[in-house]
């Protein structure tokens, strides 16, 4: 197993990294329980160094060049393709997934950093014909201001970057509150940025108490964007404190991704891709597929095939050769996993395979599928953000929307089925943000990532992205002709 030393850990602000004297947290390797390093926590003074330097950068960064911007999100990408094994080794002990996972996610994020460099250049207001020769009228676009985000620890590398690359190539300056239990992906972000020429003050990265930062950020009048992904209790705790202050906010929040297995798909080759998926990063996806509801007719089949799947995931630390899975990042994982699978055997369903942590060290559970289990378990309605499954049968296409559409979430949902037109009403008739049809299509840097209902609002990836970083500007001009 690899020995190189974990990064250090610090705060950047105003181009400075800070971490003497200050309170710190452990930060733990979720497989072995072993400390990494040392997390400082920003103090009051470094929070108001922050928004100082990000309110003064954003004089100057505003009216730079779009083909500034872009040429260093380009570098910050070429250099993130040169370091991603660095990256992808520190994401993988401070977060638990497999090696291959990690790498995977650090080189998929630079595509990320490449797409806002070239789509940054093309922000374009519009000119409208007047109804009178004497006027002209145009739309500009221009950029919100300081923007804070708040970013999760399942994915830390590509979801803090496409925030940061978002709120740059816009023309904002940003302050990062990261995650606390895998600083290290966000601590690459800000040195490799500042290596592409990014000017101080740009990016700030924070860390500490999760409420009383976010309180103290999104209450400062020097922010004026917020943006989110996590859990849908806490987006909700900070939408309501944005829109206290009228701050424009993006929210990417949980989901319970419903999937729909028609007898008429490839049963044998979506049980396999759903396995696959279902696993990645131990189900800690917000787009994870959990709720899979199959036609009666091919449930027996699809079952069979998919627990065998599941069953013969290998789990194990992730700098391990050949592991499928690594661990939970959190103990408190292993526990929900533990209660959500009490509650469905006291209700009588079924477990197929898994339903236990492995080993008494680490955060290890083992890849568990529920099936013939009652309405009322609380993994039918409650996401459960690991690896978890439950195998739910139905009879016809309503019953089938009827139940994927019955909870408040509304981020990804998938369809399995050999018909074009099954295909489309079900694309129609699904409440969510995303539909995916016979594949795994979402996240790519050009198509729009985002939810509806509890699951959030407003999207990152594609054109859409930077609306929620830019305003808009309409300038009517009343001009005499010259005699």
């Amino acid at each position: 197993m690899n020995t190189q030393a974990y990064t250090s850990l610090a705060l950047f602000i105003d181009g400075q990294w800070l971490s003497e004297q200050r309170k710190t947290e452990s930060v733990v390797d979720p497989a072995f329980g072993t400390e990494l390093g040392q997390l400082p926590h920003a103090t009051d003074q470094d929070l108001e160094n922050a928004l100082s330097s990000a309110e003064r950068a954003f004089k100057h960064w505003r009216n730079s060049s779009p083909i500034l911007r872009s040429e260093i999100l380009r570098r910050f990408a070429t250099l993130i393709r040169e370091q991603a094994p660095r990256i992808a080794l520190d994401l993988s002990r401070d977060q638990g997934k497999p090696l291959a996972e990690a790498f995977g996610e650090v080189r998929f994020a630079a595509e990320h950093a490449e797409w806002h460099a070239e789509e940054c250049r093309r922000l374009y207001g519009r000119i409208i014909p007047a109804r009178d020769i004497r006027v002209r009228q145009s739309v500009m676009l221009e950029p919100v201001g300081v923007c804070a985000a708040f970013t999760p620890w399942n994915f830390p590398f590509s979801q803090a970057l496409r925030k940061v690359c978002a709120a740059l190539g816009a023309g904002c300056t940003i302050i990062l509150k990261g995650p606390e239990d895998t600083p290290s992906a966000v601590m690459a972000i800000g040195r490799l940025l500042q290596e592409a020429g990014l000017p101080d003050g740009c990016l700030n990265l924070v860390w500490g108490n999760p409420a009383y930062i976010s309180k103290t950020l999104i209450s400062d009048p020097r922010v004026s964007k917020v943006s989110f992904t996590g859990s849908v209790p806490v987006g909700k705790q900070i939408a309501a404190l944005a829109g206290s202050h009228m701050k424009r906010c993006t929210m990417e929040l949980g989901g319970h991704a419903p999937v729909l297995v028609f007898a008429d798909a490839d049963i044998e080759a979506a049980a396999d891709a759903l396995a696959a998926n279902k696993l990645r990063n131990a189900g800690q996806v917000c787009v994870s597929p959990s709720r899979f509801y199959v036609e009666r007719a091919a449930q027996e089949r699809f079952l069979e095939r998919f627990v065998a799947k599941v069953a013969q995931a290998r789990v194990g630390h992730g700098l391990q050769e050949n592991v499928d899975m690594g661990p939970l990042c959190h103990a408190r994982r292993v526990q929900a996993m533990e209660a959500l699978v009490a509650d469905a055997r006291s209700l009588g369903a079924q477990i197929a395979c898994g339903g236990e942590r492995i080993g008494d060290a680490g955060n290890f559970f083992a890849p568990t599928v529920i099936h013939d289990a009652p309405q009322q378990i609380r993994l039918l309605h409650e996401e459960p953000f690991g690896p978890l499954a439950v195998v739910v049968p139905f009879d016809d296409f309503s019953q089938a929307i009827e139940m994927a559409n019955a909870l408040p979430y509304g981020l990804a949902s998938y369809v399995f089925t050999a018909s074009s037109a099954r295909a489309q009403h079900a694309s129609q008739a699904l409440a969510a943000g995303m539909v995916s049809i016979n594949h795994f299509g979402l996240a790519l840097p050009e198509t729009p990532f985002g939810g509806i209902k509890d699951s959030g609002y407003g999207s990152e990836g594609g054109s859409e992205t930077f609306a929620g970083y830019l305003n808009t500007k309409f300038v009517t001009h009343f001009e005499n002709p010259p005699h």
